[in-house]
């Protein structure tokens, strides 16, 4: 999911200077070194780490939709992400400067009625109901609204609803639509596979009305989806990893970045604060770096959460962007903010009982102990470094 702020080349350069216990070896023992099996695997972990660079981080898949059926026609808001849209619709960011301006989106007026509107299909019994893009609005939060009609050939109901755009998004996207037509209100979250429903004032419904609970996991299952898509926290947290061979000094730490972002992640959401995410962005990127700089240098991690503290301070405003974008209603925030939080933590233990036993195992292998550590740290300086560049340019 953008940002801004700068790196010293000159100290990321100097990480990768041996230090005087490995100067001086000579070129038989890096030659060994570069010949021995295990370094196929640091080396592919290696590439998988710069593979991540390429890929654009805090892009939570989320939008929302108001869908209300007046006689005869429906009248549909929506509200997305500018950074995912802009990636669906390449035409919106015309000068390709990462942002978008009301002259952006009035030029794309035409490629955002192909892609969205004349994809949300409205239809009666009898027919298809025509659809017009009426109004598009850059909203506070970093978000795109876009309000069209639905002229349908008749009031009578149930109408059907299909929402083939979500195929343009993010894989994984979820719509959270809310649907009226007289005294009947429907809530559902749509998504690939999950993208049809049906709305009737006489409560036939083909779609039972989502409960809670059913938001409420949609949502846990996005905090999921967003850690371990977002690559630049994946790197974060295997930077943090990397060096731990005790579980407890390694959970004081991942629990006081927890603890950290749900703060700053409540904050933004509850719109009581939050800086700019050109500012937030490039300072997650920073993070990363430090901490693959700090590896080179750190034997004991027992106080490291005194770094993780104030990182998940930051780390919580790039968790919070996405939902504050689509604006969602009071109502449903508390929800969606608790489970969001529990999904991204859920994420984050399930990447660390993955990837810790494994470090372990490789702490184990001489070669890693030596080599292995830095040379992975070095990737994630560097991916650190690399997405601060990209985020101010």
């Amino acid at each position: 999911m953008r940002g801004n702020t700068g790196a010293s080349t000159h100290l990321l350069c100097s990480t990768l200077t041996l230090t005087p216990s490995h100067q001086g070896r000579g070129k038989d023992n890096w030659t060994s070194f570069y010949s021995a099996r295990p370094t196929k695997l640091l080396m592919t972990m290696l590439l998988v780490l710069f593979a991540f660079t390429s890929a654009q981080a805090h892009t939570v898949g989320i939008s929302r939709g108001t869908y209300r059926v007046i006689g005869t026609t429906v009248e549909a808001e929506l509200i997305f992400a500018r950074p995912e849209l802009s990636t669906a619709i390449p035409q919106l960011d015309a000068n390709l400067d990462g942002t978008l301006s009301e002259v952006e989106v009035t030029g794309a007026r035409s490629a955002i009625a192909t892609t969205i509107v004349q994809n949300v299909a409205i239809r009666t019994l009898t027919a298809p109901c025509a659809g017009t893009l009426q109004e598009t609005a850059l909203t506070e939060e970093d978000g795109l609204f876009i309000r069209s009609t639905y002229q349908c050939d008749t009031a009578v109901q149930p109408l059907s609803f299909s929402l083939p755009f979500l195929e343009a998004l993010t894989h994984g996207h979820r719509h959270i639509v809310t649907a009226t037509a007289a005294d009947t209100t429907l809530q559902v979250v749509a998504y690939t596979g999950h993208a049809d429903f049906q709305l009737s004032s006489t409560h036939s419904i083909q779609e039972p009305p989502t409960t809670s609970g059913a938001v409420g996991w949609s949502f846990f299952h996005l905090g999921i989806e967003h850690i371990l898509t977002g690559y630049d926290h994946l790197v974060f947290l295997l930077g943090l990893i990397l060096v731990g061979q005790h579980l407890r000094p390694l959970l004081a730490a991942i629990t006081a970045f927890t603890v950290a972002h749900s703060l700053t992640l409540g904050l933004a959401v509850l719109n009581v604060w939050a800086p700019s995410p050109t500012l937030i962005e490039p300072a997650i990127a920073l993070s990363i770096a430090y901490i693959g700089i700090e590896n080179w240098f750190v034997t004991d991690i027992d106080r490291r959460w005194l770094v993780t503290l104030p990182f998940g301070f930051i780390h919580g405003f790039g968790f919070a962007g996405a939902l504050g974008e689509i604006s969602l209603p009071s109502a449903q925030i508390p929800l969606a903010l608790a489970t969001f939080n529990l999904g991204v933590e859920a994420g984050q233990i399930a990447a660390l009982a993955v990837v810790f036993p494994l470090v372990l195992w490789l702490h184990r292998q001489s070669w890693f102990a030596e080599f292995g550590v830095r040379g992975v740290s070095a990737g994630i300086a560097l991916a650190g470094g690399w997405w601060f560049v990209t985020r101010v340019v």
